[in-house]
């Protein structure tokens, strides 16, 4: 198996412990929405995944990591909107609305 080969399938196999993750997150805030009637933006996480496999695709087929500005772009979308979601939803969940002073 050549290097490129490899490094395809390990670049493309990584995504799909990323998206079980965040499978599992997008969970997590469904639940939690309807339980607490709180929005907790759990829609955005399929946006999360797809922009996730995209990176991973271009990566795969590019080669290249760092340098490729497509690459680079979309890295700082989806960290940027996985960081968003995760604070959102701890936030939401950690913030005890009860509290009396």
């Amino acid at each position: 198996m050549e290097d490129t080969s490899l490094h395809q399938f390990l670049v493309l196999y990584a995504w799909f412990p990323l998206a079980v993750l965040l499978s599992f997150m997008l969970l997590i805030g469904r639940f939690y929405q309807k339980l607490s009637g709180e929005t907790t933006f759990y829609r955005l996480y399929f946006l999360a995944i797809i922009v996730f496999a995209a990176l991973f695709v271009r990566i795969a087929g590019s080669g290249i990591i760092i340098g490729d500005f497509v690459a680079d772009a979309l890295s700082i979308i989806a960290g940027g909107l996985l960081l968003f979601l995760s604070l959102v939803l701890y936030l939401r969940m950690m913030t005890n609305k009860d509290q009396k002073s």
